[in-house]
Parts: structure tokens; sequence; C-alpha cells
């Protein structure tokens, strides 16, 4: 189930943000060498939170058909995580220990438990390790 890398709901959001300038140039960017190559991987949280936000927060918010076929074609491919009671449990420890908010720590439990070495978000300190998983911020440097 091992990948490189694990895809923060942002990456692949702005993958389909259409006004997302040079960070949605990056975001696909890396989605499709992932879907090409099989590179990395996201869990549930990401696929809700995914379809959640192109439905509603774009300037051209993404049809049923479009959440549909970005569900198909996108997001289930590299879903690999998905909710259980030890998840929780590691996000809730990983909270504790490293005072991230509850979401951000069930994305790094995720990670962690897809046995991915990156995780590449713009919500995370960019080259903070936690437990062999390196952050790293894809966009630094884009701009916008």
């Amino acid at each position: 189930m091992s990948a490189v890398d694990f895809l923060d709901s942002n990456v692949v959001v702005y993958a389909f943000d259409a006004a997302g300038g040079e960070k949605s140039a990056i975001a696909n960017g890396i989605l499709n060498t992932a879907l090409r190559q099989g590179s990395a991987i996201i869990s549930f949280q990401v696929v809700q939170e995914t379809l959640h936000v192109i439905g509603r927060k774009f300037s051209r918010v993404a049809t049923l058909r479009d959440r549909k076929t970005a569900l198909e074609q996108v997001l289930t491919p590299l879903w690999r995580i998905h909710p259980s009671p030890a998840l929780y449990a590691r996000g809730l420890d990983i909270q504790e220990r490293y005072g991230f908010s509850f979401y951000d720590s069930l994305i790094v439990a995720a990670a962690l438990e897809g046995g991915c070495t990156r995780l590449l978000s713009e919500d995370m300190q960019h080259g903070q390790q936690i437990e062999g998983l390196r952050m790293e911020n894809p966009f630094l440097g884009s701009q916008g």
C-alpha cells in the first residue's frame, strides 16, 4: 500500500481550480504524475474535502457530473486510506504531541498509515519531520 507521497486536500483542490494560476499548474503536474506512476495516495478526508470545495468555492463551481467524474477518474484511483478507530486514535496522538488541528492530525496519521515519506501540503510547516514523514509545500515560491 505504500507510496512516496501523500497529497493533502489543497494540492488536489488546486488541480481543479481553473482560475488557480501557477498553483493550479503545479498541482496538475503533481496529480498527473501521481495518477500515471502510482506515486501518491490520498485518504477519505481528502476525497470529502475535495468534492465539497470544488462544488462550492470556485468562481465556476463543478457540476454534479464534474464531481462524479473527478471521483471516478482522479480521487478513487488515489484513495487508499479509509477511516478506522486506529487512524482516529493515531490522529489524536499526533494532535496532542504536535499541536496540529484535529483535521491536519488526521492527514498526518493517514500519510503515516500509508507508509508515505512525504506529505505535500501548503498547510504544514515545510521541512518538518514526523516519524519519517517529511512535510513539503510544493507551492513555495509560486506566485499564486
